[in-house]
């Protein structure tokens, strides 16, 4: 059975393990990203991590089949990060330098990709052959997975599920455009929707649960007092149910997938969230009465599932 590198590059750590074909983790380590950094010095630590995760692993070089890059931005199939906003990284050959260093194949990919691509391998999608990824966090994130393998797009960029045109001319969202989904369904807009909510109703539970200050309104207030069965809370998160579920069914009208996979914090919320947003979900589905609905779930890997995808790219790129 092969080995393979994945390294996920986060906000916060670079995380890099060894990940069999099957999508088992024999070894993990990590180390700050420390973002803003000088390019050299971020990716000498994603060197020195992954020789030592490698030895931690009683494996040498020679075991090892390729590295792949889960990386927080724009990529192309040559290996280059077009745009990582958060690194300060733009035009960067980063195939070229980890390869070169390390003697090894380096295959890049978006980290929600990633993200996707493992949880089929190993995780919640490990069932299906296709499998959309949606995640709700500060933006929304994602990926597509078909027959096993990322939809990258003639680009290889992949697909960007949060910037579809949610509302025409609707809330600004952070790309520059009006209406995306995104502004619509992630968890930052959940808290614009809560914190415009209880300026309405100065009387709601919300106001109780941050102490009556609007800076402590995060995702999980509204549905704390939706459970205490407070009306404007219940209110906005049925909205955000409806917002969410909506534009999940028009990605599956579009492509079909087999399973929608969830992630980010709201997913916490268990069946409070789940058995609305799938019946939300079909609602809005094409033929949903003679088609099959892809049932929505939740993901199961957590921070793993962006290093064993990214250790999976160069199955991915084999089975195209």
């Amino acid at each position: 059975m092969r080995s393979f590198l994945g390294i996920d590059i986060g906000g916060t750590n670079i995380a890099v393990g060894v990940v069999k074909e099957d999508g088992s983790l024999v070894k993990t380590l990590s180390v700050p990203t420390g973002a803003g950094r000088a390019t050299e010095a971020l990716v000498k630590d994603m060197i020195d991590t992954s020789r030592a995760v490698v030895t931690e692993a009683g494996l040498t070089m020679s075991d090892i089949s390729s590295v792949g890059i889960g990386v927080p931005g724009a990529v192309t199939p040559d290996g280059i990060v077009l745009s990582a906003v958060n690194l300060g990284w733009k035009n960067v050959p980063l195939a070229k330098l980890v390869g070169e260093a390390l003697q090894l194949p380096v295959y890049l990919g978006n980290d929600a990709d990633c993200a996707a691509l493992g949880e089929v391998l190993a995780g919640s999608g490990s069932e299906h052959n296709s499998a959309l990824m949606i995640t709700m966090g500060t933006g929304i994130g994602g990926g597509l997975i078909v027959n096993g393998k990322i939809f990258t797009g003639c680009t290889g960029c992949g697909t960007e599920p949060g910037h579809f045109t949610f509302v025409y001319g609707g809330e600004p969202c952070g790309c520059g455009n009006r209406g995306c989904f995104e502004a619509y369904a992630s968890a930052t807009a959940l808290i614009r929707q809560t914190k415009r909510a209880m300026e309405r109703d100065l009387g709601s539970k919300m106001w109780e649960l941050v102490d009556h200050d609007m800076d402590k309104v995060n995702g999980k207030v509204p549905f704390d007092a939706a459970k205490m069965g407070d009306e404007t809370a219940l209110a906005v998160v049925a909205q955000y149910i409806d917002y969410l579920g909506m534009g999940i069914a028009s990605i599956v009208n579009t492509f079909r997938p087999e399973v929608v996979i969830m992630g980010g914090g709201i997913c916490n919320q268990g069946d409070y969230l789940m058995v609305p947003l799938n019946e939300t979900i079909k609602k809005y589905c094409y033929a949903s009465d003679l088609l099959p609905v892809p049932k929505a779930v939740r993901a199961s890997l957590g921070n793993d599932a962006g290093i064993i995808g990214a250790g999976a790219l160069q199955m991915s790129a084999e089975s195209r």
